[in-house]
């Protein structure tokens, strides 16, 4: 059984000012660029069956950064669409909402018609992120990689564990960090978190 590995891209302007990011697609900082190559030694070693990206930008460069190659773009590896919340850090969501927890109220639709989502349904897309891998997992013909963004793999975490999709509050994940969700007696875990070079190893 191969383990699933979880790449959150390197940082942003906004990941790093604690910006809500989904559909702005932003480049990587330097030091986002240098968090990217910096995993590179992480995954040297891993027999991938397969690397899927999220399309957005900083996904994308991660993936190349960090040498992966024959890399995939999957839709449903998109972030948490925030709606109306695009672009504002949580504090000020909460001057116009007091006690907004993205976990329970989700995000509402903005005025120029981009959806929200809530927590069930980014859920859903991780349930059909996972369903498509389950099969290349079973095979046992390496590791499957997954680059995407940090509520979004925060949520599909929880899923693979058999948790709910609002579970993911418990799953902080940095930028530029690899994580390894693996089995144990048949049964999903949670081997490695957050690891850099330097740190835990894979």
């Amino acid at each position: 059984m191969g383990d699933l590995l979880l790449l959150r891209h390197g940082e942003t302007e906004w990941s790093a000012a604690r910006r809500h990011t989904s559909r702005t697609d932003l480049p990587l900082t330097a030091h986002g660029e240098e968090e990217a190559r910096a995993v590179a030694p992480l995954l040297a070693g891993r027999r991938l069956a397969a690397v899927l990206t999220s399309p957005r930008l900083r996904a994308v460069t991660t993936a190349r950064l960090a040498g992966l190659s024959g890399t995939r773009a999957d839709p449903d590896l998109r972030e948490w669409e925030y709606g109306a919340y695009e672009g504002l850090m949580t504090e000020e969501i909460r001057q116009e909402r007091p006690g907004w927890n993205i976990w329970d109220d989700g995000c509402p639709p903005s005025a120029d018609g981009h959806p929200g989502e809530l927590p069930e349904e980014v859920g859903a897309r991780a349930d059909r992120v996972l369903a498509r891998v389950e099969p290349l997992l079973r095979a046992d013909d390496g590791d499957v990689l997954l680059v995407a963004h940090g509520h979004y793999l925060r949520v599909l975490t929880a899923r693979r564990l058999g948790l709910a999709a609002t579970d993911g509050r418990l799953f902080q994940i940095f930028t530029g960090t690899v994580s390894r969700l693996s089995t144990e007696h048949g049964r999903p875990v949670v081997s490695v978190w957050n690891a850099r070079p330097g740190g835990a190893e894979l």
